[in-house]
């Protein structure tokens, strides 16, 4: 890819180990200012954004620049997917009677028929509902019998998010996304990427794995359309870290999602780039992180800066609007200062206006420069923050983020 690009070396970026010589600033007073954001209600000719219409424009825009300049192009003659249930049984959780069905969807491999694409998730549905329920897509993992991930520290008592879901009268998918494309950039001459590209390398302009793993989740939500005991107009789409990432982006493109929990998703998802603080673009353009984004991003951490990128992450956030979005991020004394939780929190801010023009409420905050006091619930508008007490996890903020858009889906059902 750097030959493709014309670039012989790129930046090294900071460590994410506090006590390293090249530490990840972790000192606000030393963060870059962020004066020069560019506007997300001005187009690229400068003219102004001041009515919804207008924004359909700017949003076109945004979407081809988030394209060329960060995600990478995703080609428009994507195979179809051929769903079956693998299994299906009958389950409690949380005393709760459940049907729980293990899905594959086989992606049409003829364009390339050595190259086998499959689209794994479990669906977990209340048994006893009068009415389609609402579905939460949860990026996830399909880990090895016997292996667990070590508990991460939560702070705060909360149930098991599986739980809460079917006590709210929820249905939940555990969507696997590296089934469909691997976490590593060997992968990309395989899964769906490899796929559009008969095995070959990629072009700079072509498409991520976080715009590939978005892809899945998308055709994730045209089943569920098709099933009778989903209500697929409220579908939200949830990850932490790398795939809170892609949750957000899943947001950002594909507008029949209702809502979004978007947890720790840090550089390269919320939380503004320009921003000298934790990790950067020069660690997401490293051999472990590249192939998340575009070929073209990687220009970011050679010849040209942060600085010079036309598009930030408060306008990836406001690609979401005028739908609700819950933010969250962990304690930085238990998670660490890699995450940029400011930088989170600042994306929401410069976001909201975009979700004022179209007569919604973006982050409703008392101080729009001042990270709030650990554990503040901010959720007054249709852009949710809260930074929990405890470390990389998504577990303290399930029930705020269930009570948040339990206002938006209980409203529509009596519209």
């Amino acid at each position: 890819m750097l030959s493709q690009l014309g670039i012989t070396g790129l930046r090294p970026g900071p460590s994410g180990d506090p006590k390293a010589p090249n530490a990840a600033n972790s000192d606000e007073s030393r963060a870059t200012a962020y004066d020069h954001l560019p506007d997300p209600l001005q187009f690229v000719n400068g003219a102004r954004v001041t009515n919804q219409h207008q924004w359909q424009s700017r949003r076109k825009e945004l979407i081809q620049l988030f394209d060329k300049e960060i995600y990478g192009v995703m080609p428009d003659n994507t195979p179809a997917v051929n769903w079956r249930i693998i299994k299906s049984t009958d389950s409690v959780i949380g005393g709760l009677p459940v049907i729980v069905q293990e899905i594959t969807g086989h992606v049409d491999n003829s364009r390339c028929p050595r190259i086998d694409v499959n689209i794994e998730m479990t669906l977990v549905l209340p048994q006893k509902s009068a009415h389609p329920v609402p579905v939460i897509i949860h990026y996830g993992f399909r880990l090895p019998p016997g292996m667990q991930f070590p508990e991460q520290p939560s702070g705060e008592p909360a149930l098991d998010w599986k739980e809460q879901c079917i006590r709210a009268g929820y249905g939940f998918i555990v969507l696997i996304p590296a089934s469909y494309q691997a976490d590593n950039g060997a992968g990309l001459r395989s899964g769906i990427i490899g796929l559009m590209n008969k095995g070959d390398y990629r072009k700079p302009g072509d498409w991520g794995t976080l715009r590939a793993w978005a892809w899945g989740a998308s055709r994730v939500l045209d089943y569920l359309e098709k099933y009778p005991a989903v209500a697929a107009d409220k579908v939200a789409i949830e990850g932490l870290s790398r795939y809170g990432k892609a949750a957000l982006v899943t947001m950002a493109y594909d507008r029949r999602f209702s809502a979004g929990f978007i947890g720790s998703s840090g550089a390269g998802g919320g939380k503004i780039l320009r921003r000298q603080f934790g990790e950067q673009v020069e660690n997401l353009c490293s051999a472990a992180e590249y192939h998340w984004f575009a070929g073209n991003f990687i220009r970011y951490a050679g010849p040209l800066t942060p600085a010079d990128l036309p598009v930030d992450a408060h306008e990836l956030v406001a690609l979401a609007a005028p739908r609700p979005i819950f933010i969250g991020v962990g304690n930085p004394a238990v998670e660490g200062n890699w995450i940029d939780a400011k930088g989170l929190y600042l994306a929401a801010v410069y976001a909201s206006p975009v979700y004022d023009i179209l007569h919604a409420r973006g982050l409703v905050t008392p101080s729009r420069e001042n990270l709030p006091p650990l554990g503040t619930l901010l959720d007054d508008g249709d852009i949710a923050f809260r930074q929990h007490f405890g470390g990389h996890t998504n577990l303290p903020n399930w029930s705020a983020f269930l009570v948040f858009v339990n206002k938006y889906w209980e409203k529509s059902k009596h519209q």
